[in-house]
């Protein structure tokens, strides 16, 4: 099956990730999307990459206005793109500014393939009252009849936006598909086996803090506590942080003693990353009561997969992760981590790494199996009817 893979991001190792699944289980990409960094690949995943231009993070207005270029370059080169999509049978877009592009080009090429939609954070725009965020709603909901199928990452997604606020349910579609942000696992050793660091069980507890760095009050919680504690916790971080969140990244993680930032990684190094650590912090408050308490991150399932307790928040969609599995801790605040491990003794440790051991793994990874679903899934997508959205 060809497919059209739109993506905000070219450089995004999670795109990467979703390609390498798409090619596991059958599909042939091409992805087309802007990029963020010094420049776009040529390939991703042995995929041909499209580049449509580049974006900045967290600049929202440069973003709108370069996804209106693209759907207006879309009009211009519609030759071009009329040979890229030629056979397609699925359009998958990954975020609505790329929903827009890429309805905007399967209009413009005229051709029936179906439009999913990957939607795999609600950004906070999408969330108030004002014209800017009622505008958006309505763009993405008329966008939303033109597809055959929404793809979430996170049951929270579904159940507090898109049914409370976008009026999803049984008639008025599209259809759902929970894809959660697993470990993918292609029969590569490197990945199936967690090497794990000689754990004494005693002070000071190593934390790691891996993936999208974006959240400031958790930095700011973890470096507090590195520098007054550094007999209780050693913090690693490791990851591409958003630095328009953040006053001063480096200074404040070069100067902090008991802190590390280790910069970006590869998926072969997650084994090596979380066995070396005793607890993963998957908390986030970059969008407190929205989009952070309702996604269920990456790190939750790697952490878990190589070995790491997660530490998460009670009463967020993570929390509720962990306290159906029976494994991890949850905190009522991140402030709280300061007392929980001045009390943890080496036999509590014990216990909590027990209970995560006991967790079913195919929790947290995805196989080929899981690749060769989402594709079937996915090809069935086209033969859906999209309310005449052509």
């Amino acid at each position: 099956m060809k497919l059209a893979y739109f993506v905000h991001d070219l450089n995004d190792p999670a795109v990467a990730r979703r390609v390498r699944m798409l090619r596991a289980g059958g599909a042939e990409p091409v992805v087309l999307g802007f990029y963020r960094g010094d420049a776009p690949p040529d390939m991703i995943a042995g995929a041909e990459a499209i580049d449509l231009g580049r974006t900045y993070d967290g600049r929202l207005g440069h973003r709108a206005r370069a996804t209106l270029g693209a759907a207006l370059g879309a009009a211009l080169g519609a030759g071009r793109l009329r040979e890229i999509l030629a056979g397609a049978e699925v359009v998958l877009a990954r975020s609505l500014e790329m929903l827009l592009v890429a309805v905007a080009a399967r209009r413009l090429c005229a051709t029936s393939a179906g439009v999913v939609y990957e939607c795999l954070d609600i950004h906070r725009m999408m969330l108030g009252q004002n014209l800017a965020s009622r505008t958006m709603r309505g763009l993405e909901r008329a966008l939303m009849r033109r597809c055959s199928l929404l793809v979430v990452s996170s049951p929270a997604f579904t159940r507090e936006y898109f049914e409370a606020l976008q009026g999803l349910g049984p008639d008025a579609p599209p259809p759902v598909l929970l894809l959660e942000n697993k470990v993918l696992e292609l029969d590569e050793p490197s990945l199936s086996r967690a090497r794990e660091r000689e754990r004494s069980a005693a002070r000071p507890w190593r934390i790691a803090w891996l993936g999208a760095i974006r959240c400031r009050r958790s930095l700011d919680i973890l470096t507090d506590l590195a520098r007054r504690r550094p007999d209780l916790v050693d913090v690693r971080i490791h990851g591409r942080p958003a630095y328009s969140e953040f006053a001063d990244f480096a200074a404040q993680t070069t100067q902090t003693p008991n802190l590390m930032f280790g910069g970006a990684y590869v998926a072969d190094d997650l084994p090596r990353l979380y066995g070396d650590a005793d607890f993963c912090w998957a908390i986030d408050y970059m969008e407190e009561g929205q989009n952070s308490a309702w996604l269920l991150p990456n790190r939750v399932y790697e952490s878990s997969r190589f070995g790491a307790t997660p530490i998460a928040l009670k009463g967020v969609e993570t929390g509720r992760f962990l306290e159906a599995r029976g494994f991890g801790v949850r905190l009522a605040d991140g402030l709280d981590i300061e007392a929980f491990l001045d009390q943890l003794t080496p036999e509590a440790y014990a216990a909590l790494r027990t209970r995560l051991q006991a967790a079913p793994s195919h929790d947290f990874y995805a196989d080929r199996s899981d690749c060769l679903a989402l594709v079937e899934t996915l090809s069935a997508a086209r033969r859906l009817p999209t309310d005449g959205g052509k």
